[in-house]
């Protein structure tokens, strides 16, 4: 009687510790995922800023383009 129960105390800590890793390998899928979330975020981001960049870089570009254009027309009388 006295193996029965050990064999039964056994495996319940083994249901026990199967638990607690499948609760311990849940945690750090969901960790995974947060952070795979995250950089994704940063990444929409980073490329929403360079978009606003190269717009107003193009647009800065061509006001000089015109004041170049302008200057010379002034400069040679046309």
């Amino acid at each position: 009687m006295k193996k029965i129960i050990a064999l039964f105390a056994i495996v319940s800590l083994g249901f026990v510790a199967c638990d607690q890793a499948k609760d311990a390998a849940d945690a750090a899928t969901d960790a995974v995922e947060t952070e795979d979330d995250a950089a994704g975020d940063a990444a929409g981001d980073v490329m929403d800023a360079a978009e606003e960049m190269a717009d107003s870089t193009a647009a800065a570009a061509g006001d000089a383009v015109d004041a170049t254009v302008e200057g010379v027309k002034e400069a040679t009388g046309h």
